[in-house]
């Protein structure tokens, strides 16, 4: 269920909204913005049904480790 919000923004910080995001974009930046800092516990819910996924888990650890030849050992 969503909840309308008023809010209130300084005029120039509403434009660059409009430019940069799109004038029917903007409730969905915000909200995206905000959520990792009021619903923490679904952040921690979030990673661990990724961490479930075994094909995710599987490719991200093969990126993991083909990376590992980038990590340049040259002495400082």
């Amino acid at each position: 269920m969503q909840k309308k919000l008023t809010i209130t923004i300084n005029e120039e910080v509403y434009e660059g909204l409009r430019t940069v995001i799109g004038p029917r974009k903007i409730s969905r930046f915000i909200e995206d913005l905000v959520r990792p800092h009021v619903l923490k516990n679904n952040m921690y819910a979030a990673y661990k049904e990724m961490a479930a996924d075994k094909i995710r888990e599987t490719e991200a650890l093969e990126w993991a480790e083909a990376t590992m030849g980038d990590i340049n050992d040259d002495e400082r």
